[in-house]
């Protein structure tokens, strides 16, 4: 069986997506040693980082070449604007930040290079172009989840990180990731040449990178 695209990608980037998912924020969560005020600022930038999801999502609407693709699309959106949001709002509540503070939030500098970045590859690009952008985020929740789950170093009794590790570590969530990677191969079956490969690792490398950013943002709000 030929590799799944994703983890071809993955594995072009093996440093970036080990600075990334092995990073000092995962760490503290994983420890529960993470500052409190780190993961607030992550929290509140992240439901930044959500609106324009749903964005980079309506693009795939219009990116689509058939309604299949359409409809997937249109399921990303419906779940992040009906669902997501309000249980991202509800999750920060739980950490002391209400509803009123999340609309009047200014976008970090490394949420606009991030969310931006993922904008302009499926602007610039086609549907592939754009899932693979979006992928270290989607998928690699997923892997940071179910890793610290299984790991017997992930502090369980009294951490506070410990709902966000189950949530990603969740069946729902690991479903959602398995979908994602079969849908990049179904659009790969279609679009993707090996001439292709190079610019396509390079756009996963950069997204890795921001991610990475982004956990570090966190960090140095605590």
């Amino acid at each position: 069986m030929t590799l799944a695209l994703f983890n071809q990608l993955k594995g072009d980037n093996a440093e970036a997506w080990q600075a990334y998912t092995h990073h000092d924020f995962v760490a503290g969560m994983q420890s529960g040693d993470l500052p409190k005020a780190a993961f607030q600022h992550y929290l509140k930038q992240d439901y930044l980082f959500l609106i324009q999801f749903a964005r980079a999502y309506a693009l795939a609407i219009y990116k689509a070449d058939n309604l299949t693709e359409m409809r997937s699309a249109l399921a990303g959106v419906k779940a992040i604007l009906e669902m997501e949001m309000e249980l991202h709002v509800g999750y920060c509540a739980d950490w002391g930040i209400a509803a009123a503070e999340l609309e009047t939030l200014e976008e970090a500098p490394e949420n606009i290079a991030y969310t931006r970045f993922v904008l302009e590859r499926g602007m610039a690009g086609d549907l592939l172009d754009l899932m693979v952008a979006l992928s270290p985020c989607a998928i690699g929740y997923g892997e940071i989840g179910a890793r610290l789950s299984k790991s017997r170093e992930t502090k369980i009794e009294g951490n506070p990180y410990i709902t966000w590790i189950e949530m990603y570590a969740g069946d729902e969530y690991q479903a959602l990731v398995v979908d994602m990677m079969a849908e990049i191969d179904t659009l790969a079956a279609k679009r993707f040449t090996k001439a292709r490969f190079a610019d396509l690792s390079k756009t996963f490398a950069t997204a890795t990178r921001l991610e990475a950013d982004f956990w570090q943002m966190g960090l140095n709000a605590g």
